[in-house]
């Protein structure tokens, strides 16, 4: 069953609270500046991108939510060109829509019986519950 709305944002913001305390000690150790923009955008790139490749679908937030993203063709978990799509082409959608495109996306997620945003229809994957 495909996840909906309100579970896909608490998983993002699980992610985001315990990943982001977690890459902020790692980038601070790294650099010795609290203000490491770099170093924390791309650490948070390469969680975004790798950890879902290397979990099956998972990230800490989606595992203990109970979601998982999958491969719509086969329900298979990602691959890194299928989370290179998810992540980096349609961040660059968003971007260029100025916002809008994410607007559009959670009103999908929200209404569509599917449940796809955007970025799951450019990767061609979906947020499904862990069976």
């Amino acid at each position: 069953m495909e996840a909906g709305f309100l579970i896909r944002l608490g998983a993002t913001l699980l992610d985001a609270i315990l990943i982001g305390i977690a890459i902020a000690i790692v980038s601070y150790i790294i650099t010795g500046d609290p203000d490491s923009g770099l170093v924390r955008d791309m650490l948070r790139l390469l969680y975004g991108l790798l950890v879902p490749i290397l979990w099956g679908g998972y990230t800490v937030g989606k595992r203990i939510c109970g979601i998982k993203i999958r491969k719509v063709d086969d329900y298979s978990p990602p691959g890194l060109g299928t989370m290179l799509l998810r992540n980096i082409v349609a961040g660059v959608v968003y971007t260029l829509t100025l916002g809008i495109g994410l607007i559009i996306s959670a009103f999908m997620v929200g209404m569509r019986e599917d449940r796809r945003a955007i970025h799951d229809f450019i990767a061609g994957t979906e947020v499904v519950y862990d069976k």
